[in-house]
């Protein structure tokens, strides 16, 4: 058997492991930047919660329904973005559209943990939506909020 296909099981596993054990789902307490986004063609839709205080997130949620990829890279990406820098936040969101387009990307910055297990998502180009849809909201969220400069 070889390493490349023990770690499509490994990364599947653990893409399911969030589907079924979502992080951070549910509603947020108190004032918090709510950001809808769907994916029509997947039927995805994602309600992203996120509270930001100075220029750090201090906490996310999600709430939302869709496929497996769509809800376990939400599940990732609060994970990830919880106590980062807003800066930091947004420079990992390239990096993951980066690695779902399957272009190089720097992997050293950040420690991309479980995220890096929906990489193979680049064979499947119709489900790279699903995988950053999360992603896209922290950014629109983000985005809005910056425009108080």
């Amino acid at each position: 058997m070889s390493s490349h296909s023990n770690l499509d099981t490994l990364y599947r596993q653990v893409i399911m492991d969030h589907y079924k054990n979502p992080r951070n789902k549910g509603d947020m307490e108190g004032e918090t930047l709510h950001v809808n986004m769907n994916n029509p063609t997947c039927g995805d839709r994602i309600q992203l919660q996120l509270k930001v205080e100075g220029d750090k997130i201090s906490d996310a949620k999600f709430v939302g329904e869709g496929c497996s990829i769509s809800l376990s890279s939400a599940s990732m990406m609060t994970e990830a973005v919880k106590g980062q820098p807003v800066e930091n936040a947004l420079e990992m969101s390239d990096i993951f559209s980066q690695m779902v387009q399957g272009e190089d990307y720097d992997d050293e910055k950040y420690d991309l943990g479980d995220i890096e297990a929906l990489q193979g998502v680049t064979k499947f180009p119709a489900r790279i939506k699903c995988a950053t849809l999360a992603w896209k909201a922290m950014e629109k969220g983000l985005g809005e909020e910056e425009e108080t400069d």
